[in-house]
Parts: C-alpha cells; sequence; structure tokens
C-alpha cells in the first residue's frame, strides 16, 4: 500500500513538474510575442522621412535588375524607400521638392508595409493607421481643393505613379494583399507631412 502511494505521488509530481513547465514556455512565448509587437510598433512609429531623402543627399545607385528579385527590393542607402522607385520620383520630378515630398513619404509607408520583419494583426494595422495614413494625408498637399473633382483626380494620378513603381509585379501584389489580411479596423491618424511643405524652397 505504501509503495503504491508512493508511485501515485510520484506521478502526481511529474504531472505537476510537466504542467508547470509548459506554464513556463507559455509565459516565455506570450513574453517574446509583446516584446517583438512593441518592438515593432516603436519602428513604426519612428518612420519618417527626412529633408535629405527630399534634397536627393543620399541618392542611391541604379540596383538595376537587382531590384526585383526580391519582394523588399534594394534600400542601399537605408532610408526606407526602394531604390528603384525613389530614383523614378526624382527622376520624374527632379524641379519640385514640394511634389516629392509626399510621394516619397507615401513610398515610405508602402515600403515599410513590405518589411516588416513581425507581421501581426497589431503591426501591420499599425502600418496602416499610423504611417499610412499619415502619407495619404500628406497627399492632399499636392493639390488645390477649390475644385474638388481636379483634387481628387490628382490625388489618384499622384498615388498611382507610386503604386504602380511600388507594386511593380505580381509577387510584390500578391504579398501586399496577403498581408492586408491581418489587418483590422483602426482609427486613421490626423497627422500629414513628416516635413511642412512651406519649409520647402520649390
Amino acid at each position: 500500500m505504501k509503495n503504491k502511494l508512493l508511485r501515485i505521488g510520484k506521478k502526481a509530481l511529474i504531472v505537476v513538474a510537466i504542467l508547470w513547465f509548459i506554464m513556463v514556455l507559455i509565459g516565455a512565448g506570450r513574453k517574446w510575442y509583446f516584446d517583438k509587437t512593441d518592438s515593432q510598433i516603436a519602428r513604426i512609429h519612428s518612420t519618417k522621412l527626412s529633408i535629405d531623402d527630399v534634397m536627393g543627399k543620399n541618392l542611391p545607385p541604379d540596383p538595376g535588375i537587382e531590384a526585383d528579385k526580391t519582394i523588399e527590393g534594394i534600400d542601399a542607402n537605408e532610408n526606407g524607400i526602394r531604390d528603384d522607385v525613389e530614383l523614378a520620383i526624382f527622376k520624374e520630378y527632379p524641379n519640385s521638392a514640394k511634389i516629392r515630398m509626399p510621394l516619397l513619404q507615401y513610398a515610405l509607408s508602402l515600403q515599410l508595409q513590405m518589411t516588416l520583419s513581425f507581421i501581426t494583426t497589431e503591426t501591420f494595422t499599425e502600418t496602416v493607421a499610423d504611417t499610412h495614413s499619415r502619407a495619404q494625408v500628406c497627399t492632399w498637399t499636392l493639390s488645390s481643393r477649390d475644385d474638388m473633382e481636379k483634387f481628387s483626380d490628382d490625388l489618384e494620378k499622384y498615388r498611382n505613379f507610386v503604386d504602380d513603381l511600388q507594386l511593380n509585379n505580381e509577387k510584390r501584389k500578391k504579398y501586399l494583399e496577403d498581408v492586408y489580411e491581418n489587418m483590422r479596423s483602426f482609427s486613421s491618424s490626423n497627422d500629414g507631412c513628416d516635413i511642412d511643405p512651406a519649409t520647402l524652397p520649390n
């Protein structure tokens, strides 16, 4: 009888130890998840366009065919904008920082969505609610709202220009479609441009 009780006691201890170990693993996993999420959201909030980017002080070399070999492409100057997209914006609008600025910020927001190292409902939704929403508001500076029909047409033209550059092949379009499945409802940021257009020379 005593041996039987000891065996039962040992089994109970083993079960308790296993359950404790599982709980420790679950706790560690939750901590890792929340730490990664917080780190990624901090990166999203800190992603901003710089005046040097707008003025072309650190333009990258042409990446050539390397630009399309991966989803994220090449960002040699490490400013968060894909190099081929950045160069195309400068080529199209070489003489207007006030046009380049919103387009570069919009491109930056799209690239951020395609380079998240940790994609969850929380992190992806934050890119849309914060960075992408601000970029879209910033594009409003590209046209006057005195004529709303022209304003709408202008915004569509400028945004489509960047969208076509950023999503220039099927694998990139499919990738963005897939990650958008992580998005939940959100409140958009009311902020706009990272750089005040009035401070730009032309």
